[in-house]
């Protein structure tokens, strides 16, 4: 066995095969990619890394699995040492080996089309992580792993998949808390006991699809969880300066005709150190606003839920600002997300007589939240004030007025 203590969870144990797992370059590698990107140079205690939210994903999953397969009826094996049990906890500690340099900062941008969910597969199909499988497995495989990270086939297995990805899953979990904790804020908090104590595997009766839910006692556990996630995302992942700062890392990329290598072996061997390495040796504006905070200041903001015809409106107006000022000029972030909507799947809630209900329904609070949409224009500093204004003009025009967005009187 092989203990390690983390901030957020204590010791987190790792047996033969994890340990071995733990030691592979593809994990190992993870301590090179910062988990929250270029929020480190605005949050000075987020150093913290992919390798961290890996071991602590294992751990919940393993946590997660043994509260589901404690209930009564569970279609879990309760055994500490369960086939599905270990293999699940595989599949938290590996769900992330594919992600490239400075983690969401720029993952779309690899030399083919993939993203880090397609080089993670190709990762567990390393000769590395293989032969480690075949070695310590003893039932867990690179193809029983390789399901569940792409969501399981049989009913059952798709209940293992959700502790990974899915409405409640231990990803979630671990990352909350501990970019709260790396962060310094509190935003991120919330009542994992509590939220662990009432989580149930519940078959839906609509879809006959097993999915992870709550007693009624867990509601406010899970408004907690789905709260802090709205909170996070709005200070710290949509953060002003971490975003422009991300469209810069993009823009130097592009600029460099750079992308992260889709071939395995070479992918294994970029990661935010190499990258930044890199950047030190480029006379890029976009590199120098990374390095030296010599960032584009921000011109205009809207407000932070937009309306479906409100983004149409608006994007309406981004062609003819960038024939304006140039496309070169400007940097344009869309921060968009539904931090209460956790899954594709509905999350119900079993109440005091056995009767289930869509969390939606038992929690007035969800209910109510909506989607967090917003636009950002970054521009470069000697027309940063024109941007402001030209924008300010034309976005109050387009909503007092019925005419086409953007159109020319």
């Amino acid at each position: 066995m092989l203990s390690l203590r983390d901030p957020v969870h204590g010791f987190v144990r790792a047996d033969p095969l994890e340990a071995a797992l733990v030691g592979s370059r593809a994990v190992q590698r993870l301590r090179g990619i910062k988990q929250l990107g270029m929020t480190y140079l605005v949050f000075p205690g987020a150093e913290h890394s992919r390798f961290g939210h890996a071991l602590g994903t294992m751990h919940l999953a393993g946590r997660v699995y043994d509260a589901l397969a404690a209930r009564p009826a569970s279609p879990l094996d309760p055994h500490p040492r369960a086939v599905d049990r270990r293999r699940v906890r595989i599949a938290g500690l590996l769900h992330d080996i594919g992600h490239a340099p400075f983690s969401h900062s720029a993952e779309e941008l690899f030399d083919r089309p993939i993203d880090h969910e397609t080089m993670t597969r190709r990762l567990l199909e390393h000769p590395e992580i293989t032969t480690l499988l075949g070695e310590h497995g003893d039932g867990v495989d690179v193809a029983n792993v390789a399901r569940l990270l792409r969501g399981g086939e049989a009913p059952e297995e798709r209940l293992l998949a959700q502790i990974i990805s899915g409405e409640l899953d231990c990803d979630k979990m671990d990352y909350l808390l501990r970019d709260s904790l790396f962060c310094g804020v509190a935003y991120g908090t919330y009542d994992l006991e509590r939220l662990l104590d009432t989580i149930h595997p519940i078959e839906d009766p609509e879809t006959g699809e097993w999915g992870i839910g709550v007693d009624e006692g867990g509601v406010h556990a899970l408004e907690a969880l789905v709260m802090a996630r709205y909170y996070m995302f709005t200070q710290v992942y949509f953060n002003v300066t971490g975003k422009v700062l991300e469209l810069h890392l993009n823009a130097w990329l592009r600029d460099e005709n750079l992308r992260w290598p889709s071939d395995p072996d070479r992918f294994l061997a970029v990661d935010d150190v190499e990258t930044l390495a890199r950047m030190r040796r480029s006379e890029s504006r976009h590199a120098r606003a990374v390095l030296h905070r010599d960032r584009f200041p921000l011109a205009y903001e809207t407000r932070e839920h937009l309306s479906r015809d409100e983004k149409r409106a608006f994007e309406a107006l981004l062609p003819k600002l960038e024939d304006t000022f140039g496309a070169s000029e400007l940097l344009v972030s869309n921060s968009a997300k539904d931090p209460h909507r956790m899954g594709q799947s509905r999350v119900l809630v079993r109440r005091w007589n056995d009767s289930l209900e869509p969390m939606e329904d038992a929690s007035q609070f969800i209910r109510h939240l909506s989607r967090i949409d917003t636009y950002r224009i970054y521009a470069a500093p000697d027309i940063r004030n024109e941007v402001t204004a030209w924008l300010g003009r034309r976005w109050d025009e387009a909503r007092r007025t019925e005419r086409p967005v953007g159109q020319e009187r």
